[in-house]
C-alpha cells in the first residue's frame, strides 16, 4: 500500500475512514494540521476551514502533496470565520453540496491571548468567547440541522486543560468550560438522532506553530509541572480524536479525553506569591479584627510578587509581552 510522507503514521488500520467526510476547523496549523494529516492517511475526504485564505490555500497544497496517487483521500478548503453565523452555514452547505454528506465535525478552531483578568477588555473578552464558545456552538448546530439530525454523525470538540481554572487566560477558560458543558447537553439531546459528541482536552502540546509563537524556554519551564515529564505532541491529540470518530467509540458520548500527561491532576502552573491578604475568620477575635488584612512589613501585593517571586515575575512579563504581540498580529483568532 502506498504511504504518506514519512512523518505521518497512524495506529489505526488503513482506510478506516475511507470516503468518510470530515470538516476540521483550524485545520491548517498545529493540532488541527495533525488531525487532518491522520484523517487523510486513513482515507477521509476533508474540508479545512479558517479565516485566512492564504493559509488555507498553502496548507491545502501541502496536504495534497502528501496524498499518494492510489489513495481515495481528498482535501479541500472553505474560508470561514466561525464567529459569523452566515459563514458557518455556508461552510456546512458547501461541504454537503460537494460531498452529499458530513460524517465528522472536528471543532478545533479557536484563539486566546495571555492577560490578567482585570486587564481583559470587553472587545478581547468577546472575541475569545465568540470564537471558542459561540463558534463551536454554531458549527455544532449547523452540522446537526443541515445533516446529522436525519443522518447521524460524530462531533469532537477540542477544548483545553481548564480543570483547575486557567489563570492569565480566564476568557478561554470560561469559553472552554462552556464547550465542555455544551458537549454534555447536546450528547443527551441529540442521542436520538444517532449523533455522538465528545471533547478532547490537550495539555501542553509542542508544535511548530506553538514554537513560532513562544520562546523555547517557556515550554521547557512547564515540563516540571507535567507528571509525564515531557511535552505532548500534536499526533497524540490526533490519535485521541480518531479514536472518538471510530467505531471503537460507538458507546462513548458526552465525555472528554484528556491528553495532558496527567498535568490536570498535578500542581498549578500559576504561582501565587506569599501574602497575608486572606485572614481567617475566628470567634476568638473581635468582629472588627476578623476582617483586617494584616501586612506587617507594609508591602503591597505587587511588591510581594516582585520580591518573593522574581523569576515568576520575569517569566510572566515575558509571556504577556509575547502573547500581546501575537494577539495584535493575529487579531486574537488563530487557525
Amino acid at each position: 500500500m502506498a504511504t504518506f510522507a514519512r512523518e505521518v503514521r497512524s495506529i489505526f488500520r488503513p482506510n478506516l475512514f475511507k470516503k468518510k467526510v470530515a470538516i476540521v476547523t483550524g485545520g491548517a496549523t498545529g493540532i488541527g494540521h495533525a488531525i487532518v494529516s491522520e484523517l487523510l492517511y486513513l482515507g477521509c475526504h476533508v474540508i479545512i476551514a479558517s479565516r485566512k485564505m492564504e493559509r488555507l490555500q498553502a496548507a491545502t497544497e501541502n496536504f495534497r502533496k502528501q496524498i499518494p496517487a492510489s489513495s481515495c483521500s481528498e482535501i479541500n478548503y472553505v474560508k470561514c470565520n466561525i464567529r459569523e453565523e452566515e459563514e458557518v452555514k455556508n461552510l456546512i452547505s458547501t461541504t454537503l453540496s460537494k460531498y452529499g454528506k458530513l460524517d465528522y465535525l472536528i471543532n478545533n478552531g479557536g484563539g486566546q491571548f495571555l492577560s490578567p483578568g482585570e486587564n481583559i477588555t470587553l472587545k478581547g473578552w468577546k472575541a475569545v468567547i465568540e470564537t471558542n464558545l459561540t463558534g463551536t456552538f454554531l458549527c455544532c448546530r449547523e452540522a446537526y440541522n443541515q445533516y446529522m439530525k436525519e443522518n447521524s454523525g460524530v462531533i469532537v470538540n477540542i477544548i483545553a486543560d481548564m480543570w483547575k481554572g486557567l489563570p492569565l487566560m480566564s476568557h478561554t477558560g470560561a469559553a472552554r468550560a462552556g464547550v465542555y458543558n455544551l458537549t454534555k447537553s447536546l450528547a443527551v439531546e441529540w442521542a436520538g438522532s444517532g449523533v455522538r459528541i465528545n471533547c478532547v482536552a490537550p495539555g501542553i502540546i509542542y508544535s511548530e506553530t506553538a514554537a513560532a509563537n513562544y520562546q523555547e524556554n517557556i515550554f521547557q519551564a512547564l515540563i516540571p509541572q507535567i507528571p509525564a515529564k515531557r511535552l505532548g505532541k500534536p499526533e497524540e491529540v490526533s490519535a485521541a480524536v480518531c479514536f472518538l470518530l471510530s467505531p471503537a467509540a460507538a458507546f462513548i458520548t458526552g465525555e472528554t479525553i484528556k491528553v495532558d500527561g496527567a498535568s490536570s491532576l498535578y500542581a498549578s502552573m500559576f504561582h501565587v506569591p506569599e501574602h497575608t491578604q486572606m485572614p481567617a475568620y475566628s470567634w476568638d477575635v473581635k468582629e472588627n479584627d476578623a476582617f483586617e488584612k494584616p501586612n506587617p512589613i507594609g508591602w503591597t501585593n505587587e511588591n510581594i510578587y516582585r520580591n518573593i517571586w522574581p523569576q515568576s515575575q520575569i517569566l510572566r512579563k515575558r509571556l504577556l509581552h509575547l502573547t500581546s504581540r501575537i494577539y495584535e498580529e493575529r487579531n486574537v483568532i488563530s487557525g
